[in-house]
């Protein structure tokens, strides 16, 4: 069993399986706040973290004076926008807030130390379950990796705290866990997320949920898998593919998850150039192998990497990476870093 890191009352700190109740942690978690604050919830928009979003907004309301929440990427896949749109979520992009505005910091689905934007803020409380990282403190911290979506987490507060969840925070919330599960498929998911799910399944729209998950491309990305199924180089059962510049990162997600449907991959490693970064996106079955660690080896010298056994992803600016002057960052120079590593 993967390490928690739990914090939840006077810096009384667990690093194993907790014995931690979900009423105690509830009540560690609503003794950091008080009413008067105006607090700002801090994520990665992906679902899971968009719906645990939404879950600890209505924990606090009542509590607090406001709740924000702010997200630093902007929100490209039709799946996630759906969502968003459809659930009518309010999100603000993170750098059209004043942080000065705010007394009290939450980071969810995510550690300080996974995108740079957040290691410049201070955060009173971190809710996570990617692996314990490093480096970093807060007054109130819930990490259990081996869940396998912070929207069971989410699930569990809501619970304890006598609340159910409206159609559209279960749908969310139900959809939360579907997607960071990759339904039910991951390792590291365990009986709570199929207890949340079953809960769930019973309130969320399911039609809305069908929705989400099958609006996916728009006809002009349709080209990138023209330039995947050209560039792709295959070698010991791993693909790789660099697809130059996209117009969003999220893309790549799509052309990873698509060639690790090849039944010969055993590996696919996609890169492409967003902005000024390079963004890769690992995808393994996580049998003795570690998307994360593999992401971590190859490019964590270079900016933010890591992830799940199944799953990773790397971002680095191009300055960064080790390349001649005017040199371009190719598909041959993917397999020579990811070699470099796994042989």
């Amino acid at each position: 069993m993967q390490k928690r890191l739990e914090k939840i009352a006077d810096n009384n700190i667990t690093r194993s399986a907790s014995k931690n109740s979900a009423v105690a942690r509830l009540n560690g978690l609503w003794a950091i706040f008080e009413k008067s604050d105006n607090v700002l919830i801090v994520i990665s928009a992906d679902p899971d973290a968009i719906a645990s979003a939404m879950a600890l907004k209505r924990l606090l309301s009542y509590r607090v004076h406001s709740v924000t929440i702010g997200y630093p990427n902007e929100i490209r896949r039709l799946n996630n926008l759906t969502m968003v749109e459809r659930l009518k979520i309010p999100l603000e992009r993170l750098h059209t807030l004043s942080m000065k505005d705010y007394s009290k910091k939450i980071l969810l689905d995510s550690q300080p130390n996974h995108l740079a934007c957040f290691e410049k803020m201070t955060f009173n409380a971190v809710i996570d379950h990617h692996p314990v990282t490093t480096g970093w403190d807060a007054a109130f911290i819930d990490i259990r990796p081996e869940y396998g979506a912070v929207s069971s987490m989410m699930v569990e507060y809501l619970r304890a705290a006598g609340i159910k969840p409206s159609v559209a925070l279960a749908t969310a919330l139900f959809y939360g866990v579907k997607v960071d599960t990759q339904n039910f498929q991951k390792q590291n998911m365990q009986a709570a997320d199929g207890i949340c799910f079953r809960y769930l399944f019973n309130i969320a729209n399911l039609n809305l949920v069908r929705k989400f998950e099958l609006t996916e491309l728009r006809r002009s990305e349709l080209r990138y898998f023209r330039t995947a199924l050209n560039e792709v180089k295959a070698s010991k059962g791993r693909a790789y593919v660099h697809l130059g510049k996209v117009g969003t990162p999220d893309i790549l997600v799509i052309i990873a998850d698509f060639f690790n449907r090849v039944e010969s991959f055993d590996w696919v490693i996609v890169s492409g150039v967003h902005g000024e970064k390079l963004v890769v996106i690992f995808r393994c079955d996580g049998y003795r192998k570690n998307a994360g660690k593999l992401a971590k080896a190859t490019f964590g010298r270079f900016g933010p990497a890591g992830g799940h056994k199944e799953a990773a992803r790397a971002e680095s600016p191009l300055k960064n990476l080790p390349l001649r002057e005017n040199q371009e960052f190719t598909t041959k120079t993917l397999i020579r870093l990811i070699t470099q590593h796994i042989k």
